[in-house]
């Protein structure tokens, strides 16, 4: 028989010891301390797309000591930022500060000041950030349905893009201004070569470099995002032989506009339909002394590349084009007829789409932060809060069986800064907030875009800009004309 009791009745319990927990409820209790680190309104709306142990496996997840910005909380307390766009650091201190008050089991709050936000926000490491974003970015493609392929096969688009940030010295250094702008009258301009996903509209993968660099000279950092049997969609930057032969090598099918260098003679190669020839292209004798192609790399080129040019007549109202010529290597005219390339190439404009998404609606064009390191976090950061958005689109998509492209990305984000506040009321009643994130799924599927179809958008400006004087010179060297309504008569 068991003595359950003491033997000694007034014997202080404290002394008898404690029952050794198992293995399970170990990792339970550490995986909820984990979660409590977490802000409950974005943790409890977007953490689920991210595995339940996620952070307790992720690198330099884990604080060495104890602080008031963890990680973790700090993760969240940054992804909140880039998501409200025109919140200061002040508010995200204040925002942290009110969380760690419900929490009375911490009696550690931060200062008001926004210092030792921003200090240990420089202090976030970058694998962290690289293993959510790789995380996030294989969701979307996991969940897309067979109806958001084109012809069975994985779509995806690449293009160029440039961003301006404060003007510091590490960030000029890294990455110099343009050359028209006067020394101290300019912003650091940085170049990104971006892949997204053409039927999710997520964002695969990046990579910077100065301003003046061509897009070829960064595509090798970006190669290992491609596998086999996916099709590749650029514009007419994208069309070298090098580029097409290693992608063919490889199992990868590339669908470009001809370059404005290459012949365009449709007497040329095998006739596959009207305005449709499979030519064979020769690679190069010599190598382009600027190629990105390294010596060893040209010579594995195959030495000849069957290229198919397709010719198309594009008789919309208001397009600038007439002709537009497409070079591929699809060379099935049966399975890839030269109407379906025309459209898979029209819908290269979705990536100009998101890149408005992430640089208008989400306030990407201008970043913040003052130095190299943390431009590359907040970049990652706003590819990561971009992947999130894409994933609640695909998921209320998929409930309400809407079309995928037709659901509005800045709704979307309208809908999940007014969902939070109530995700954070019942962060820890999972019932009531699976009801809220099914809610909130309805409501983005109902905000969709409107179908214009011919729609004519010129590249102009209706507003007219202030009558300021340009800042031609530094700032303590500037002298302003006075009268500014008339600066320009007395220039």
């Amino acid at each position: 028989m068991t003595l359950l009791t003491c033997f000694l009745p007034h014997f202080p319990r404290t002394l008898q010891g404690r029952a050794k927990s198992s293995p399970a409820s170990r990792i339970a209790s550490g995986l909820q301390q984990l979660r409590d680190l977490a802000l409950p309104d974005l943790a409890a709306l977007l953490g689920g797309l991210l595995p339940a142990d996620f952070f307790a496996k992720a690198p330099d997840a884990q604080a060495k000591r104890e602080r008031i910005y963890p990680p973790i909380t700090l993760f969240w307390a940054f992804l909140f930022q880039v998501l409200n766009p025109a919140m200061p650091c002040q508010e995200v201190v204040g925002k942290v500060r009110a969380w760690l008050i419900t929490r009375h089991r911490n009696k550690r709050r931060p200062a008001m000041g926004a210092s030792s936000y921003c200090e240990a926000r420089s202090g976030l490491s970058i694998r962290l950030l690289q293993a959510v974003f790789e995380a996030l970015r294989d969701h979307p493609g996991q969940r897309a349905a067979a109806t958001w392929l084109w012809c069975g096969r994985q779509v995806k688009v690449i293009d160029g893009t440039s961003f301006s940030m404060p003007d510091t010295p590490a960030n000029q250094k890294r990455w110099p201004q343009h050359r028209a702008q006067k020394k101290g009258c300019g912003f650091p301009v940085a170049k990104m070569l971006g892949v997204f996903s053409l039927s999710t509209g997520g964002w695969l993968g990046h990579a910077l470099s100065k301003w003046c660099s061509h897009d070829l000279s960064l595509w090798h950092k970006l190669s290992h995002l491609l596998v086999k049997d996916d099709v590749l969609v650029g514009d007419a930057g994208f069309c070298a032989y090098a580029l097409m032969a290693e992608l063919k090598a490889r199992g990868v099918d590339t669908v470009f506009r001809l370059h404005q260098m290459r012949s365009k003679d449709m007497r040329k190669g095998r006739a596959l339909g009207p305005n449709d020839r499979l030519q064979n292209w020769s690679k190069p004798l010599c190598r382009p002394a600027h190629s990105p192609w390294k010596k060893r790399a040209w010579n594995k080129l195959s030495g000849e590349l069957q290229v198919r040019v397709v010719r198309v007549h594009i008789e919309r109202k208001g397009f600038r084009t007439r002709w537009l010529w497409i070079a591929t290597t699809l060379t099935d005219a049966r399975l890839y007829p030269a109407a379906r390339l025309a459209g898979i190439y029209y819908r290269r404009w979705s990536i100009e789409l998101f890149y408005r998404d992430v640089k208008t609606t989400m306030h990407m064009e201008v970043l913040r932060t003052k130095s190299p390191s943390m431009i590359e976090k907040e970049l990652l950061m706003h590819a990561i809060a971009c992947n999130a958005i894409r994933a609640l689109i695909l998921q209320s998509a998929t409930s309400h069986q809407q079309e995928l492209g037709r659901i509005s990305f800045k709704g979307a984000v309208d809908l999940l800064r007014q969902w939070l506040p109530q995700a954070a009321a019942c962060h820890d009643r999972p019932r009531k907030l699976a009801r809220w994130h099914a809610e909130l799924l309805e409501a983005i599927a109902s905000v969709q875009n409107s179908l214009r179809p011919d729609r004519r958008e010129p590249r102009a400006v209706k507003r007219r800009p202030k009558t300021f004087q340009m800042l031609t010179k530094p700032r303590h060297k500037f002298h302003e004309i006075p009268h500014r309504d008339r600066y320009r008569l007395v220039a």
